[in-house]
């Protein structure tokens, strides 16, 4: 097997990238981290293992950070400056290739250590893996010479058994239905139009209605301008793949979600709603309810509902599974 590092993802074709992160996430395909590399904030590279003959076995972006914005992807306690993995999303994993034998997975594996070490050496710095899956903290901790991975995080995916809304409804508890039902009507009731539509004809308004989102969670640094940037940049290097359901109240959106279908799961990316929003249980039919339907008729199989709120998403049928970080 052969390792090299290349500067970016146009020098490795998508199909070849994207077999292997496809079972990893969204925030590991190729579309999106070719989106994340114009950030000034980073310098990514990219980590390779081929087979003798150039198949690309397993991969990794390493990402050597200047500053970091978020302050949920700054290492705890600081010191490594280069981040192995996915840097965007809160769900990471090296990519390997399905169809490896555990034992060539582990060799792939202990040689995307080595490129990162000496990604990271080269730079005068140590790295670290944030916000890795269960299943690849505990692969990469047999090739870290016992290094112990760290719960950072709870990560909620919600299961979306049979055809349609009404057989994630069936997997519920009886008061859970109930409680469903009852939001989902009351919302229906109260004359929103929704809407189905691609990012780029109205990041403007989701960006004003995210920021309106972050401030009521206490961010008062997320405001409209950065938030609106953050969601045009979003639509640009995702194009059609950037799906939003928004509800209107006339002519103004009141609430809006944000989700990719890639894989057989559909990821929530961002949620909004204006605090004017008529609408009883709007956040709940943004953010669960229409994203379900339309992963039904995607085909997916999983809506992921990322970290946080975790309550709220257990409620709604979501299995509740640990992040960590290893270094």
């Amino acid at each position: 097997m052969k390792t090299r590092i290349v500067g970016t993802l146009h020098e490795v074709p998508e199909p070849d990238w994207d077999r292997l992160a496809r079972p990893a996430g969204l925030y590991l395909s190729h579309r999106w981290l070719l989106g994340q590399e114009p950030d000034p904030t980073a310098t990514p590279s990219y980590a390779l293992v081929t087979d003798d003959d150039g198949t690309l076995l397993a991969a990794a972006p390493l990402y050597l950070v200047h500053s970091e914005p978020n302050d949920f992807y700054v290492p705890d306690p600081p010191g490594p400056r280069v981040l192995a993995g996915a840097r965007r999303g809160y769900h990471n994993a090296p990519l390997t290739h399905p169809g490896l034998t555990p034992a060539r997975r582990t060799a792939c594996l202990a040689l995307l250590r080595d490129c990162a070490r000496a990604h990271a050496e080269r730079h005068g710095t140590t790295h670290w893996w944030p916000y890795l899956t269960e299943a690849a903290a505990g692969r990469l901790a047999e090739v870290y010479e016992g290094a112990v991975p760290r719960h950072v995080e709870d990560d909620a995916t919600i299961p979306l058994p049979g055809n349609g809304f009404e057989d994630y409804l069936a997997s519920l508890p009886s008061k859970r239905r109930v409680a469903i039902r009852h939001e989902r009507a009351a919302f229906q009731a109260s004359g929103l139009t929704v809407r189905h539509e691609p990012l780029s004809t109205c990041y403007r308004e989701a960006g004003a209605l995210l920021a309106a989102l972050q401030h009521a969670h206490g961010h008062p640094g997320d405001d409209t301008d950065p938030m609106t940037r953050l969601l045009g940049e979003q639509a640009e290097a995702m194009g059609e793949q950037a799906h939003v359901t928004a509800a209107y109240d006339g002519r103004h959106m009141a609430a809006f979600s944000l989700y990719y279908h890639f894989g057989d799961t559909t990821w929530l990316r961002a949620c909004g709603t204006a605090p004017s929003c008529p609408a009883p249980f709007a956040y709940f039919n943004l953010t669960y309810y229409l994203p379900i339907e339309a992963a039904y008729r995607h085909g997916t199989t999983a809506l992921h509902a990322g970290m946080k709120t975790i309550q709220a998403k257990r409620l709604r049928g979501a299995r509740i599974t640990a992040l960590f970080d290893l270094r």
